[in-house]
């Protein structure tokens, strides 16, 4: 049987209609870390996507994980109330594909299985433990907008509750450029990348502050993290591109982008003005060195630190300060996106890959997980 003639234009209103309905369609994607639960909701846009839902909790899943080797039950309590909100925000949208991970303290608690199955029980949501490795890529992939093309390297810090991933970046390499729709994680040139078990969380725990954060207190922090960083040998082929100052630092993080509204004395956070932001080293150490003069409550004052980061964002200073010593640049770019982010472009980059099954009857549309 021949097939009946289509009606002129047929085929490109068919392709309109498919356009816009993938501009509708909601992707939402989750990060359940050390210390925070976040949470992003957007549809795909010709450049990019356009956020509709945002939600961001620090649950401390991690806390005293260092010492016991297993999440609480406080804390897995905090992280579930978050996950229940993550999921009904993610079920009033009608996202159709979701991606919910999980970072280094499920990865590194003895009940971390146990309880990604208590998460899908009550809330619905299949959360992924993902590898160093990914959580680097994510993070890298998050930030692109963000890179100085004129330079030659990026060093992505990511700084996370219980681990800190670092990723040099070779800006003259390819895949960069790709858009959204195409992209691919694992074809960053990403040269080296290095993952530590030390985040905010555990570093704080390890170094239990005391009235006053005296300065051989925050130089020994400092110092841990050097240790743990200065014997990678695999970034050392780019160390001439550093010492030249022909590379950059991009610095993703909650500690970051709370020592950079330090640094800028706004009355409240505010991402827009954050996000993007050029600090050189000097307004870095500034900022770290006006942290150490104040008590932890005094800190909790500080309107773009607050209660729930007072103990934590010194830590995130002292990370910082170990890798601008071992690997110098003279600017760093705050970055208020990162995993999220990186999220969302593989999920709307592998849902342009499917193949489109036609639908008969309806159009109802459920959520996929990833």
């Amino acid at each position: 049987m021949s097939e009946a003639p289509r009606a002129p234009g047929a085929s490109q209103q068919g392709k309109r209609r498919r356009s816009q309905d993938d501009a509708a369609a909601c992707y939402a994607a989750l990060d359940l870390g050390t210390n925070n639960c976040r949470l992003l909701v957007a549809t795909p846009t010709p450049r990019g996507f356009r956020v509709v839902e945002a939600y961001s909790r620090i649950v401390r899943l991690g806390e005293g994980l260092s010492q016991t080797g297993e999440l609480s039950d406080a804390a897995m309590e905090r992280s579930l109330a978050a996950l229940k909100v993550c999921a009904e925000k993610i079920r009033r949208r009608k996202a159709i594909r979701v991606k919910a991970v999980a970072t280094q303290a499920c990865r590194g608690a003895t009940n971390g299985p146990d309880f990604v199955r208590r998460v899908h029980e009550e809330t619905g949501l299949k959360l992924q433990i993902i590898s160093p490795r990914e959580e680097a890529q994510l993070s890298v992939a998050g930030c692109m907008s963000l890179f100085d093309r004129q330079q030659d390297a990026a060093l992505v810090v990511d700084v996370g509750g219980g681990s800190t991933e670092l990723s040099w970046v070779d800006l003259k390499g390819g895949g960069l450029d790709a858009k959204p729709r195409q992209f691919a994680a694992w074809k960053l040139p990403i040269k080296a990348w290095l993952s530590i078990p030390v985040g905010v969380v555990t570093l704080a725990e390890r170094f239990p502050e005391g009235e006053r954060a005296d300065e051989g207190w925050f130089r020994a922090m400092v110092e841990d993290v050097k240790a743990r960083i200065e014997a990678f040998p695999h970034a050392e082929p780019m160390r001439e591109i550093f010492a030249e100052g022909r590379a950059h630092l991009v610095g993703t993080s909650g500690a970051i982008t709370s020592l950079a509204g330090l640094h800028l004395g706004l009355p409240r956070y505010d991402r827009n003005v954050v996000d993007g932001l050029w600090m050189n080293r000097t307004d870095c150490e500034a900022a770290s060195e006006r942290l150490q003069g104040l008590t932890a409550a005094e800190r909790a004052l500080e309107p773009c630190i607050g209660a729930d980061r007072a103990d934590l964002v010194l830590a995130g200073a002292a990370i910082l300060q170990a890798v601008q010593e071992l690997w110098p640049c003279s600017r760093v770019r705050v970055a208020d996106r990162g995993l999220r982010e990186g999220l969302l472009m593989s999920l709307m980059s592998d849902q342009q890959k499917r193949p489109r099954r036609r639908r008969r009857g309806g159009s109802s549309k459920k959520p996929v997980a990833a």
